[in-house]
This record gives C-alpha cells, structure tokens and sequence, in this order.
C-alpha cells in the first residue's frame, strides 16, 4: 500500500510531548479517540499542525512543530494519569525546526480557499499530496532522508 501524509492538529505543547518522548515519540489525535488513528498506517508521514502553543489558547502559534514517520504497531493505549488514557502509534520524529505556515499557504495543495485556510485543520487529522508533506518538510528543514522524501 502506498505510503500516505498527514497534517495532526494539537497544541505545540502536546506535540512536542509526543516528539520529545523517549526511547520513541509517539502521535495522538482527537483528544486520544481510536477511530482517526485506525486510518493511519505504519510507514505513513505525519507532521504536526499546531493552531496555539497550549492547548485552548489564543496566541496564535499557527506553526508546525514536528515532522515524522508513523512506525509499525497497533494504536494502543497509554496511561497519562488523572483518567486519560488516550490510544497512540509510535512515530520516529525527524530532525527539524519549528516553522509558521503563513508563508506556505500560496503553495499548499490542501489549501483550496486561501481566505479560510484554517477550515481543514477542525478535522483534526486529513491527508495531504506529497507535494504538500515536501514543501512542509522542506520548510521545516526536516531530515529528507528519514522521512524517505
């Protein structure tokens, strides 16, 4: 099967979480649901769309934070205390920078009306071209090579 992209939507502060864990980084969706990250397969792209730095706030960050490949597993479940058990998949982050995406915007695929460009992002978690995750990892100054882009 072909390997597929895709933009995750989280606040910069819970991305890095999921990029910086050790000994893997890990991704979560939709407030830790199963159901999106069953569409997602091992050897997928993902990078991280982050509309804030935490989680419901207004600084408008507006940047993506994080840039990997989704590694072999099942989603599974993990206990983050108080309650939350979100389900995850391993993710291998490649070595990148922190970039907005105001200056993509013009060149994204997925961007169909540049006046609501934001739209796609409620979803969550959609896919997007090649084309697109190249341009991102690029801007990123993501390691090419591990993201076998």
């Amino acid at each position: 099967m072909a390997q597929r992209n895709w933009i995750a939507v989280a606040s910069a502060e819970h991305a890095r979480r999921g990029r910086d864990h050790k000994p893997l980084g890990f991704m979560q969706v939709g407030h830790g649901k199963l159901g999106p990250l069953k569409r997602v397969a091992a050897g997928d792209r993902v990078a991280y769309y982050a509309p804030a730095t935490v989680f419901g706030g207004t600084d408008r960050l507006q940047s993506f934070v994080s840039i990997g490949i989704v590694r072999p597993g099942a989603p599974y479940e993990a206990d983050m205390g108080n309650g939350f058990v979100p389900w995850r998949l391993d993710v291998a982050y490649a070595a990148s920078r922190e970039t907005p995406i105001a200056p993509l915007l013009d060149q994204l695929a997925f961007v169909e009306n540049p006046r609501q460009w934001g739209y796609k992002f409620r979803f969550g978690l959609f896919d997007v071209p090649d084309a697109d995750m190249m341009l991102i990892a690029r801007a990123m100054k993501a390691d090419l090579k591990a993201l076998a882009l």
